[in-house]
């Protein structure tokens, strides 16, 4: 009967031997990636889970003001053209002016329209408005705070997180497949020493499924 075992150093073997140190070198970089996101999202995942049983007491600031005439004039003269409520900025001086008299920092387009200028600003774990009255140059700014457990929920909903903090999230996503599949491989390599493997890869994947059929309606 012919020998079929391959030789420790048969280009089979090499070949076999690259590919599990290369599948091991990215399973446990996507790890080191996903570390830190995955303790996050996990912990998030809890506090989404049981939000209803978590108190907030949200607090809400809120900042009152007028405009200098010279500036009024300015935010006047910036009139948006091309209908009665159009967006675009504030004026650099009016900035300038809430964020060293008021200490309010805003950015973003703001709504104009012939009475005010109102600015929305969402943000994570809470919101904010900043309304501006076109006529009288009272200037009101209000933003309510819902706490850190609300803030970490939004960074995982990827609520109002800005465009930096989406491409974290795919970059995160894209590790954890690698991560998951290169485990799934990994598997696949040392089965044949863990006969526990299967059975519980199948498990991972009825329980949910039996969980939806029977629960989720």
């Amino acid at each position: 009967m012919q020998d079929r075992t391959v030789s420790p150093r048969s280009p089979a073997a090499r070949r076999r031997a690259r590919w599990v140190r290369l599948l091991h070198q990215w399973h446990w970089i996507s790890s080191a990636i996903c570390l830190v996101g995955m303790i996050l999202f996990a912990f998030t995942g809890i506090t989404l889970n049981h939000a209803g049983q978590i108190e907030s007491r949200p607090q809400v600031t809120r900042v009152e003001g007028r405009l200098p005439d010279a500036l009024l004039h300015a935010l006047n003269g910036d009139e948006s053209e091309g209908g009665e409520t159009a967006a675009a900025p504030l004026p650099s001086g009016v900035l300038r002016w809430l964020e060293s008299e008021l200490g309010v920092r805003v950015a973003g387009a703001a709504e104009w329209s012939a009475d005010e200028v109102y600015l929305p600003l969402p943000r994570p774990g809470g919101d904010a408005w900043l309304r501006i009255d076109r006529e009288l140059g009272e200037v009101e700014y209000e933003r309510t705070d819902r706490g850190w457990v609300a803030w970490l929920n939004d960074l995982h909903k990827g609520r109002h997180t800005g465009r930096a903090w989406a491409w974290f999230l795919d970059i995160f996503s894209l590790a954890c497949l690698v991560f998951s599949l290169s485990g799934l491989l990994l598997l696949k390599i040392h089965a044949g020493n863990r006969r526990m493997t299967w059975p519980l890869v199948a498990g991972g994947l009825v329980l949910p499924a039996l969980l939806i059929v029977l629960f989720i309606h």
